[in-house]
């Protein structure tokens, strides 16, 4: 039997779960990135970043190639870099509300109640 289409997207999300794996997608969204450019914008250890790349290579990500001994990497569909977009349009309206929400708290105006039947 199958693995359920809601299983397999749980599993992906999951795969998204990290703040360093979604900074490097960020990154390869713009442009295919070697490793070495890649640290000083993730922070983090370079053994780390090696095993969160690893983790986005087995999930078929990010791709990697070889030149010499650079180790670049790039986006294996521009759909990644669109759902992060997606995800930064929803952020910012739920954080926009939350933003509306706090002003209004702060003004001490009264929450709107139900509309008049």
């Amino acid at each position: 039997m199958s693995t359920p289409l809601y299983q397999l997207k749980a599993e992906f999300f999951k795969t998204l779960g990290h703040p360093a794996r979604i900074r490097v997608l960020e990154l390869l969204s713009e442009r295919e990135h070697a490793v070495a450019e890649m640290l000083p914008e993730v922070g983090i250890e370079p053994a780390h970043l090696s095993q969160q790349l690893a983790v986005l290579r087995r999930s078929n990500l990010v791709v990697s190639r070889k030149e010499g001994s650079t180790v670049y990497y790039s986006l294996t569909s521009p759909q990644v870099a669109e759902l992060l977009r997606v995800a930064r349009g929803i952020l910012s309206g739920v954080l926009a509300g939350q933003a509306e929400l706090l002003a209004d708290l702060r003004a001490g105006q009264p929450e709107p109640g139900p509309p008049p039947a």
